[in-house]
């Protein structure tokens, strides 16, 4: 019997990341029928990357304010999505991540016990205010999800933890692996650099920094480091799309603005960013989401932060947390630029994140969870994770 399947997205990554899920499911259509719900968290962005990947929002909320607030939102999210799945009933609703939409959807569908699946689920930074609100928002969606779907088999290890039962636990990979394996065999990345850089072969440093806990001090710490690398690297060029918020364009324009080969570039979309990450040499971020893309490329990521809640790279030397020390930061990408050794070792490796079939391992849980089957998955179909497992026994 064919069950209604609600997909709630709102933010850009959350479109990416469950794309891949809305198309596996269409393949089943005698067992699923998928019904995307979008709250417009970041509208323009959210339906552009929907129109690449073929996926059309059946229900749209459009909630998205100027300036608003957290709890603005929640609140906005909370009722319309009441509403909604009181005039569209649902089998069950799967949520993604961390963001607003998925904590404040998972609570609206508890309420109206409709039974929620967590994509991406069992993230920790073991820090509820690194990252901010995002530690929160996954941790309280927890509580109110029947199926959770971890990533890496450390994630499921942190929903343990937490005594979420074994079998309500499902090792997928990341569905971000099969969103850009996708976009890759539709050759949408292939995109030159942006305006004003010469592409003359020189080694990009590619950075992203505009996490709220990277304001103010850290910022310029980051931005200082950039300027020193610049000037001890005389071959390097450093790309930076800047985030329109005035707490980040007005640090980094007042740090960076005018410098020789520090190319500030205005926010580029999904695709373009994929191609700068495919060619760039290093990456410098606080992203969470880049931490997981990089390593598809096999690019080494200093990770500006103090804590993380993807470490798996880390674990398999793929990436490094370095914080927003001056020192740090200099001192770990000077070693990668400096040293072809120091580099390969980085650089090498398979991707802990995933292996491309994160949305096949959940249509087939799914099914089986919806038909009141368990185990959902058996041992040798769950995602192994490139010797995390392994990390996590040790």
């Amino acid at each position: 019997m064919q069950k209604r399947v609600g997909i709630v997205v709102g933010t850009r990554p959350d479109a990416i990341k469950m794309a891949p899920v809305v198309l596996e499911l269409r393949r089943h259509p005698n067992e699923f029928s998928p019904v995307v719900i979008s709250t417009g968290q970041h509208r323009q962005m959210l339906d552009q990357v929907l129109q690449v990947f073929d996926v059309r929002v059946d229900l749209e909320l459009d909630l998205m304010r100027q300036n608003q607030t957290l709890s603005g939102l929640t609140q906005r999210i909370l009722e319309s999505m009441d509403t909604l799945l009181t005039r569209n009933p649902l089998d069950c609703l799967l949520v993604q991540g961390d963001t607003t939409t998925a904590f404040g959807a998972a609570l609206a569908a508890f309420y109206r016990k409709v039974p929620v699946a967590h994509v991406e689920a069992g993230l920790r930074s073991h820090d509820l205010f690194q990252p901010w609100p995002e530690e929160a928002n996954r941790r309280l969606a927890a509580v109110v999800t029947q199926l959770h779907f971890a990533p890496t088999p450390l994630a499921r290890e942190n929903l343990l933890a937490e005594a979420i039962p074994a079998e309500d636990v499902v090792v997928t990979g990341n569905t971000i692996v099969d969103a850009v394996d996708t976009l890759l065999e539709m050759q949408t990345i292939e995109h030159p650099l942006p305006q004003g850089i010469p592409d003359d072969g020189s080694p990009l440093i590619l950075v992203t920094s505009h996490r709220r806990e990277s304001w103010g001090a850290e910022l310029e710490n980051i931005c200082d480091s950039i300027v020193e690398l610049v000037d001890s690297f005389p071959h390097i060029r450093v790309v930076y799309p800047v985030h329109l918020n005035p707490n980040v364009s007005n640090t980094v324009q007042a740090r960076l603005g005018n410098r020789d080969r520090v190319h500030l570039v205005a926010p580029v979309d999904y695709f373009q960013f994929l191609s700068l990450l495919r060619r760039c040499y290093l990456v410098l971020t606080d992203s969470g989401g880049v931490q997981e893309e990089a390593p598809i490329f096999h690019k080494p990521v200093l990770v500006l932060r103090k804590v993380t809640e993807r470490p798996e790279a880390s674990l398999m030397g793929m990436a490094k947390v370095v914080g927003t020390s001056r020192e740090a930061i200099v001192h770990e990408a000077s070693q990668l630029l400096s040293s072809d050794f120091a580099y390969r070792n980085m650089a090498e490796g398979e991707c802990p994140y995933g292996d491309g079939r994160a949305a096949a391992r959940i249509a087939t849980a799914l099914s089986r969870w919806l038909q009141g089957e368990r185990p959902v998955l058996q041992d040798s179909e769950e995602f192994q994770g490139a010797g995390i497992k392994e990390q996590v026994a040790a």
